[in-house]
């Protein structure tokens, strides 16, 4: 048996040993493929759980929610608002673990209130390779996360949701809005509204891979490598100088790094 399908079938044997399950749901590659194989295996006892807020782009959550109807999944949507979470807003190191914690806290009440025995998240063996104080908070409440048990990384979770069919087998990392700010620098409702302002524009233009790091009046744009060539074109250059200083920054730059996971992790 190849070994992407050995821990495929590892996966399968940890979600039958649950009664019922309540998956933190973003719509993202990785809890969409626990959520479509958990629905697989419990059925009817598998429920989702999203959570709206302003660190969470409107088209994502529209993404999740035409995902779980698509999966005949039962979709919670509750209201999260990190800004309030003391100890978030002023962004410290340890922001992750504070959001996290109301997150899954959530999750725990609701599978409560529904009679779910379990709450399960998308984590995957890759997350181990990052700063992720997220899995603090995780441990705490005693959420489970079977892809990570069952050994799968990201690209194996790419392969099985292609096999399954699911749109998100190639969908492009994404982390929430406050990912954007440097350790430090206040998080408000008002550069949040910038950030997502100019990702959705450049989204909108087409863009695959794409993230506005907020500096202060400066945007610092990164881009897939094969991407950057766009911005030499002046037309285009125009227009989304145009859009940025519209959106309230006041300079725009272009990360010659291009795109990675947890730059701002670099600091």
């Amino acid at each position: 048996m190849e070994p992407v399908r050995e821990k495929y079938e590892t996966l399968l044997r940890i979600l039958s040993e649950f009664d019922s399950l309540v998956v933190a749901f973003s719509g993202g590659v990785d809890s969409t493929f626990l959520l479509r194989v958990a629905r697989d295996v419990l059925g009817e006892r598998v429920c989702a759980v999203t959570a709206t807020s302003p660190t969470y782009p409107e088209a994502e959550f529209r993404g999740a929610v035409e995902l779980a109807q698509s999966m005949g999944v039962r979709q919670i949507v509750v209201e999260s608002n990190e800004l309030e979470i003391p100890g978030f807003s002023g962004n410290p190191k340890d922001r992750c673990y504070h959001c996290k914690k109301e997150l899954f806290q959530i999750c725990a009440d609701k599978a409560a209130e529904a009679g779910f025995t379990v709450i399960a998240d998308g984590s995957n063996v890759d997350d181990l390779g990052d700063y992720r104080p997220g899995r603090t908070a995780a441990a705490e409440l005693a959420v489970r996360s079977p892809l990570l048990e069952a050994g799968l990384t990201k690209q194996d979770i790419r392969i099985l949701s292609r096999e399954l069919g699911l749109p998100t087998w190639n969908k492009q990392p994404f982390a929430c809005l406050a990912s954007r700010f440097p350790y430090g620098t206040e998080i408000t409702a008002e550069r949040l509204h910038m950030v997502g302002r100019c990702e959705d524009f450049l989204r909108e233009e087409g863009f695959a891979v794409y993230r506005v790091r907020f500096h202060g009046d400066t945007a610092r744009i990164e881009l897939a490598q094969d991407e950057m060539p766009r911005l030499l074109d002046p037309e285009f250059r125009r227009r989304l100088l145009e859009f940025f200083k519209d959106a309230g920054f006041v300079y725009v730059a272009l990360d010659l790094q291009g795109y990675r996971t947890g730059s701002m992790n670099e600091a």
